[in-house]
């Protein structure tokens, strides 16, 4: 982590004039692939830092996050909050967190409205880092349960304006959602570089199985959806650069992307055979880690939800081309 802040990783998006690098998205999202294909716990760490560093999600609200239950009550010039937040990547370490809470607790009916978001520090009183989860994959990269009981929190941590946090929420997902499925093209890379690595050095029936067509298909199809999903990807990039709307194409973007990184992993596993199956080799750490990227920052159901309403919104528009070009 030290040497990725050395290197201006950890603010790449960050304005020149408060220290950070100052690139684009295309810039930020190929050095992610990049860190994701050696390590993809090292690459979460790095996104947290670019896009999404905070507390939405809670044991009950999920995909459904509108549904949250965190209270902020006023109390003086203070704010007090009560709840408890799930699935916090670095909670263990981060400094700096923000985190949704209902500061409108007059119709518990009211979904996104009256979500608002505070910005706390680990030192509030009232603050404390909960479980820390035992996951399938991304193991170096920590996830934790925070639990907020009555912390004080100063009125100037109110970050933008009060009902306004869920919104907040949903532009830093259109932006999150691309750094996943860089994250999930480079898992699929590393994958994909493994097996063929693997099959011209591993010899059956007298041969490499490099030279097996059953082999050689299935690289070819894992390099050509791997190729897509890095063409989409960048596609929805540019648009963002132009100061587009991208929310449905960083949600098929995400979507492709991370189902392809499960697809890719699975085939790659299967060209080791069993050896693919035993940690002695990195495919089923490549298999275990690519699994979260279809689930967190919106599962694929979800995903799927968004570019479908969204689709819709634009027939009832007379614009349902949506046409999207690098």
């Amino acid at each position: 982590m030290q040497r990725l802040a050395e290197l201006g990783f950890l603010g790449m998006l960050i304005p020149e004039q408060w220290d950070g690098l100052g690139l684009d998205a295309s810039s930020y999202l190929l050095a992610l692939e990049e860190i994701a294909v050696a390590d993809a716990s090292a690459a979460v760490l790095m996104s947290v830092h670019n896009s999404l560093a905070f507390a939405l999600s809670e044991p009950e609200a999920g995909s459904d996050a509108a549904s949250l239950r965190a209270q902020a009550v006023r109390d003086g010039d203070d704010w007090v909050i009560t709840g408890a937040k799930s699935w916090v990547t670095h909670g263990t370490h981060a400094d700096v967190i923000l985190c949704m809470a209902r500061t409108d607790t007059s119709d518990a009916r009211r979904g996104a409205k009256g979500i608002s978001t505070f910005i706390l520090t680990p030192d509030l009183p009232g603050f404390s880092v909960g479980k820390k989860e035992d996951k399938l994959g991304l193991r170096a990269s920590p996830t934790v349960m925070l639990n907020l009981e009555e912390c004080r929190v100063p009125g100037d941590r109110l970050l933008g304006e009060e009902g306004q946090g869920f919104s907040y929420a949903l532009a830093s997902l259109d932006h999150g959602r691309l750094g996943i499925a860089a994250q999930a093209i480079g898992i699929g890379r590393a994958a994909l570089e493994a097996a063929a690595r693997y099959a011209t050095e591993r010899k059956q029936f007298g041969e490499a199985i490099a030279s097996f067509q059953a082999i050689q298909f299935k690289l070819a199809e894992m390099a050509t959806r791997l190729t897509a999903a890095r063409t989409l990807l960048h596609a929805a990039a540019a648009a963002k650069e132009r100061g587009e709307r991208v929310t449905r194409y960083s949600s098929m973007a995400k979507l492709f992307a991370t189902e392809t990184a499960m697809w890719v992993t699975t085939e790659a596993v299967q060209v080791f055979g069993g050896y693919g199956y035993v940690t002695d080799y990195p495919v089923e750490r490549h298999f275990r880690d690519a699994k979260v990227t279809t689930i967190y920052e919106g599962t694929s159901e979800v995903q799927r939800i968004v570019i479908a309403r969204d689709l819709l919104a634009a027939v009832s528009r007379g614009d349902i081309a949506g046409h999207l070009t690098d």
